[in-house]
């Protein structure tokens, strides 16, 4: 692996979701904070890891190689560093210095000073950073809400698909951005919800441990 020397100043994400980014893409050098949801981050980094770019996750010992191939992540482009322990800050940052997309989540916040180095370090290697969780000078937060289900029946079936709000906050627009996506549809795909899915609701012994299934 080389240092990353791309040309571009931004990397192409998942259309769904680069509607909602400024400038229509991830920049490179830049820091993008998600608030939980893991597939929302397999969302984001299946556009980069498509179009060729590859990606480290640290310190996600439970992130989901199967369901990221399913979303079109590149796993010959996926260096995974699942205990990365009290040096995730200097493994983030070594990753950042031959990858272009750098996953990390945060075990506890970091000083000041460490943030502004590797902010700097970032800029310094045009590499993006995905941050889970809150994270200061983010270029956007993206979250998740509203989500519904679908596949349950009167007391059968099975979760096949999702439909949920996305939105966007940036220190660009003043309004946060949010739109109405499949994440994923039963062919297990992201796209733009044309209409917004009206779930049925599962009977009321099953609705507990389903909460408790998909958080």
């Amino acid at each position: 692996m080389q240092s990353s020397t791309l040309d571009s100043r931004s990397i192409p994400t998942h259309p769904a979701i680069a509607q909602l980014l400024p400038g229509g893409a991830l920049k490179q050098g830049a820091i993008y904070s998600v608030e939980r949801s893991a597939t929302l981050l397999m969302a984001l980094l299946a556009g980069p890891s498509a179009a060729g770019s590859w990606c480290g996750i640290v310190g996600m010992p439970e992130f989901g190689v199967e369901a990221a191939a399913r979303f079109g992540v590149d796993l010959d482009r996926l260096v995974l560093v699942p205990h990365p322990g009290d040096q995730w800050l200097n493994v983030t940052a070594a990753i950042a210095d031959v990858m272009e997309v750098v996953v990390t989540r945060p075990p506890r916040r970091a000083d000041d000073a460490s943030i502004s180095r590797l902010a700097a370090r970032l800029r310094q290697r045009d590499a993006t950073l995905i941050v889970l969780g809150t994270w200061p000078q983010s270029e956007a937060m993206l979250s998740l809400s509203e989500s519904d289900w679908s596949g349950i029946g009167d007391g059968h079936g099975h979760l096949s698909a999702r439909q949920v709000t996305v939105t966007v906050t940036s220190r660009v627009h003043a309004r946060p951005r949010s739109a109405r996506l499949w994440l994923p549809d039963r062919e297990a795909t992201f796209r733009q919800a044309e209409k917004r899915f009206e779930p049925r609701l599962a009977p009321a012994d099953l609705a507990p441990p389903l909460r408790e299934a998909t958080g």
